[in-house]
Formats: structure tokens, C-alpha cells, sequence
């Protein structure tokens, strides 16, 4: 039997500051047959840079937000037997991401996600309303509802797809993946993120990430999704 393929995808925007060093962590991870980034309109040496690191990159001249990105994305790309989603900046810690992989391999979980230690300020408000939403669709509750670093079966995956707009993808996938009665549990990992800001910037993330949620959890919630 062959081994399984395992494809990670890393949405970006402007992170020519850390993809690189995120790709090669990556590329550290035994197992991993393709690592694609892909580039969501950035307006600096992202794409670049990634592929000087040795990622396949996907390109998209307009900023169309993490979900579609990540969706036209699994549009072009071979299937793979598990997929490992990782944000852009969390640069070196990327390596920790076998921890997700692992379990998933071994038929343990359809989705792991990873639940990284807490940082202050933040997303206090938006994550508490994403975990909220995540319980009422499937009696769970998460520590890091917002979190990007996930393994999923690709039969999970797709069973998931089309993947909601925007920042809403991770709530609205763990959403999915609850109610269609796939086995979805949180693994601590030591990784670590750019903390958003508490500047005029930072409050506007957390507003269209909000936002997203929103309108990717709503429809859920009611059924019409």
C-alpha cells in the first residue's frame, strides 16, 4: 500500500517577512509531499520568497480573502489524502505541526486542530462568539476556535467544501465536520503567531474577521447550510 499523501496549504498575504522560514519548517516534517502556498493578492515578495524556499505557489492577483483562497486552491490541486492547513506567520513553530498530522494518519481523528498557547489581548470577543457558535453546532468546546493549524482527511475535507468566505473558513469548517458526525478534537501545540494589534489596524482585523464569522456560522446555526 502506498503511503498516504499529505499536502499542506499556506494561505498568504503579505508575509514575505516569515513565509520562508514558515515553508522550511515544513519542509522538516517527514511525510509532506507537496507544500503550496498560496498567494491571496500580495502586495510584497510573498510569492517569491515562498517559492525560493521551495513551495509550490498558487497565485491570485486579487485579495479574495483566506476561505476562497484556500477553495480555488483545492480546485487546481491533485487530491490529497490528508491536507495540513498552516497559517503563514507562524514561521518556525510550523515544524510542530506533525503533532496534527500524526493522529489523523493513524485514523484516530478526521480533524486536528491545533490548539496554541494563549497570547494576551486579541481576539477575546470574536473567539468567544466562534466557540459559542461551535458548541451549539456540535456540543463541543474549543480553547482556540479561531485557529488555522488543522489536519483533516481530504473525505472530510471535501465533505466540507465550498469552504465559507474569508476569516470565517475555520469556524465554519469545524462546524461542518461536527455536524456530519466527523471526529474533530483539539491537540495542544507550541506554536506561535503575529499577535494582532490593539491600533486602528488591529481593531479592523477584528472586525472583518467577526464579520466573516458571522456570516459563515449563521446559516449553520439555522440549517440553511
Amino acid at each position: 500500500m502506498s503511503p498516504a499523501r499529505v499536502t499542506a496549504l499556506v494561505p498568504a498575504r503579505d508575509e514575505a517577512l516569515v513565509v520562508g522560514r514558515t515553508v522550511t519548517a515544513l519542509r522538516s516534517i517527514e511525510g509532506i509531499a507537496e507544500i503550496v502556498v498560496v498567494d491571496d493578492g500580495s502586495r510584497d515578495e510573498t510569492a517569491g520568497v515562498a517559492g525560493e524556499a521551495g513551495a509550490r505557489v498558487l497565485r491570485s492577483p486579487n485579495n479574495r480573502g483566506k476561505g476562497w483562497a484556500l477553495e480555488g486552491a483545492l480546485a487546481r490541486l491533485e487530491p490529497a489524502d490528508v491536507y495540513l492547513l498552516i497559517d503563514a506567520d507562524v514561521g518556525e513553530t510550523a515544524s510542530e505541526a506533525a503533532r496534527l498530522i500524526e493522529p489523523v494518519l493513524a485514523g484516530e481523528l478526521d480533524l486536528a486542530i491545533g490548539a496554541l498557547p494563549p497570547l494576551p489581548g486579541g481576539l477575546g470577543t470574536v473567539r468567544a462568539v466562534s466557540a459559542w457558535m461551535i458548541e451549539r453546532a456540535g456540543a463541543m468546546r474549543m480553547e482556540s476556535p479561531l485557529s488555522g493549524q488543522r489536519a483533516v482527511r481530504g473525505d472530510a475535507l471535501q465533505a466540507c467544501r465550498p469552504l465559507a468566505r474569508g476569516f470565517g473558513v475555520e469556524t465554519a469548517m469545524t462546524m461542518d465536520a461536527l455536524r456530519l458526525g466527523f471526529r474533530v478534537e483539539e491537540i495542544p501545540v507550541p506554536m506561535t503567531h503575529r499577535l494582532t494589534g490593539r491600533d486602528l489596524l488591529g481593531f479592523a482585523h477584528r472586525g472583518r474577521q467577526g464579520w466573516d464569522i458571522l456570516v459563515a456560522g449563521a446559516p449553520r446555526l439555522l440549517g440553511l447550510r
